[in-house]
């Protein structure tokens, strides 16, 4: 059975978050243009900087005024910085997101000219906020928005 393109870069954004050092929270991201990926990001401060689970192994790194990390990018960030580091168009991307976006990340998101954002997990209910302030605004400037909603351990694997 073939994976479809969803399913392949949804378990690619849930593989990269494993590589964040974050002692809170991992998060992945890819950004597709034409079933072709051009960038990947995970969240964590940037690049070169500190590691917070070498410098702040249990409490993770300082909070700030909403109570997220003070130091980190967020995946989605991470992902845009790359590609815009290249010099690629983001017109028409897909982002594929292992948790929904924060109201700043979707502001940017609309920003490059992202058109669709699939995410596999709820920013507010990991945030206890009452709505997904990101995923309203995403809607409201017709982003369009998916909840993946498969378990990604029951995908097939090869045999």
């Amino acid at each position: 059975m073939r994976p479809s393109f969803d399913d392949i870069f949804m378990r690619l954004a849930n593989d990269l978050a494993k590589r964040s050092r974050c002692v809170k929270r991992k998060v992945g991201a890819v950004l597709t243009k034409d079933t072709r990926i051009v960038s990947i990001g995970y969240n964590g401060p940037p690049a070169g900087t500190h590691n917070c689970d070498e410098e702040f192994p249990v409490e993770g790194c300082p909070r700030d005024s909403r109570g997220s990390c003070s130091l980190a990018l967020h995946a989605e960030e991470n992902a845009i910085i790359y590609a815009t580091k290249n010099g690629t168009s983001l017109e028409g991307a897909t982002l594929y997101l292992t948790l929904s976006p924060c109201l700043p990340c979707a502001r940017i998101i609309f920003s490059v000219g992202i058109k669709k954002v699939i995410y596999l997990q709820s920013y507010a209910e990991y945030k206890g906020l009452p709505t997904e302030e990101g995923i309203e605004f995403l809607k409201t400037y017709d982003i369009a928005v998916e909840h993946y909603t498969k378990n990604l351990d029951e995908l097939p694997t090869n045999p």
